[in-house]
């Protein structure tokens, strides 16, 4: 005698393969082909709209990016000036001090 699971799994594994032929069969229907064509087609309108945004995107970080830089050469040089004039003014109270000392 044939044991209950035996049948079983070959019930399973014939119901596999008429839902395998029967899905295969109506994936490669017409209907199903205009559904993948239509489902590409969009695939494609979203790939192209979210490259437009990280295209947008990348541009203002590099002018942002070029801005910033622009205002730390800027400050950098400020502080270079601003640097010299402490220093003249160090020099020059240092040489008043030497001058009412003597």
């Amino acid at each position: 005698m044939i044991s209950k699971s035996v049948v079983q799994k070959i019930c399973l594994f014939a119901g596999g393969v008429l839902f395998g032929t029967a899905g295969v069969k109506a994936l490669s229907g017409k209907d199903a082909k205009k559904a993948y064509v239509h489902m590409t087609a969009a695939g494609l309108r979203v790939r192209e709209c979210v490259l437009d945004t990280v295209t947008t995107v990348q541009e203002n970080a590099e002018d942002i990016l070029a801005e910033a830089k622009a205002i730390n050469e800027s400050r950098a040089k400020e502080e270079i000036v601003s640097g010299e004039s402490a220093g003249e003014e160090k020099a020059a109270k240092e040489e008043e001090t030497v001058s009412e000392e003597a």
